[in-house]
């Protein structure tokens, strides 16, 4: 069988939780099929997937069922990162061993490691696995930035099995800095939701890690983009970064993405794990909502063809 590609729309999937705080398998596979029939390239776990308030053995159980659930129709990047360099390895493994395509590292977020110790960590977890790693610089959560000579070093140390999810601001200036960094080579998404597709597009990003609530909107953005529709790029950007920027922390955009999932009617819940700091009100889930109609208009929008040019 073929790897999949890791590139273009490749959502990070909200965790669905029961009454009983228990992860809802049913509805998780409801949103994995949710997603792919609407066009994404994949399926990512990460920080909104909740990973920081799961058990180890919870995520573990969790990576076979995405992996199969997600089987044949497109890149499953699983999120390893770990509080210690042993735990990152056996979660890796375990991807690995239930198919993932590649694995998304977060570094330990408790300690500020130097770069002998953020190199090694990462080192550690690659060479447990023969899959790719997306280093992920979640800074824009949690934690402090990655250097970017860190990240240009694992470059030079594994090649093409290291990719990158910058998140720390500034994102444009930052990503270019990067592949500046790596002779133009490093594989680059853009992680912000995209609010900063268009121009991390522009600079060389190979795709994106948005939420999973409007990651319809993000295909017919990324489409854009690639046939260089950039009229109809802005059109769909715009009410984007208006949802985005309501969402400023993280609980804030697990809260408002399983809103939009329930009102879409692919959760039954917004539940979330505790304990949560203040997400949104209902003012911010009304405008929420509007916002994202005014996205669905524009995505439902036919595309005009100019038959004109040559």
């Amino acid at each position: 069988m073929t790897t999949p590609e890791m590139r273009g729309v490749l959502p990070v999937l909200q965790m669905p939780f029961d009454d009983n705080d228990q992860a809802d398998v049913a509805v998780l596979r409801d949103e994995i099929d949710w997603l792919f029939d609407h066009g994404v390239d994949g399926v990512v776990t990460g920080m909104v997937s909740e990973v920081l308030r799961m058990t180890a053995d919870e995520r573990d159980d969790l990576t076979p069922v995405i992996c199969k659930a997600a089987a044949g129709r497109g890149a499953v990047v699983i999120s390893v990162g770990a509080e210690a360099t042993s735990a990152a390895v056996r979660h890796a493994r375990v991807a690995a061993d239930a198919g993932a395509t590649g694995l998304m590292v977060a570094p330990p977020m408790l300690t500020r490691l130097d770069r002998t110790g953020l190199t090694g960590y990462f080192t550690a977890v690659a060479e447990a696995v023969s899959i790719p790693i997306v280093v992920q610089d979640a800074s824009g959560y949690v934690g402090a930035a990655l250097p970017i000579d860190v990240q240009a070093q694992l470059f030079r140390d594994l090649g093409d099995r290291v990719m990158f999810k910058p998140e720390a601001p500034p994102i444009g200036p930052l990503l270019s800095q990067l592949l500046a960094a790596t002779g133009g080579k490093a594989r680059i998404f853009e992680g912000t939701g995209g609010l900063h597709l268009i121009d991390s597009f522009r600079r060389g990003a190979v795709g994106t890690m948005p939420g999973s609530d409007v990651a319809w909107a993000l295909v017919d953005l990324w489409a854009a983009l690639q046939r260089s529709d950039h009229a109809r790029a802005y059109r769909i950007a715009g009410p984007l970064a208006l949802l985005i920027a309501l969402q400023t922390s993280l609980d804030s955009y697990v809260f408002v993405e399983k809103t939009l999932l329930v009102a879409q009617g692919v959760f039954r819940s917004s539940r979330m794990r505790g304990p949560a700091g203040h997400a949104a009100d209902q003012h911010t889930v009304d405008e929420a909502i509007r916002l994202m109609a005014l996205l669905r208009d524009e995505v439902e929008q036919p595309i005009v063809v100019d038959d004109t040019r040559d």
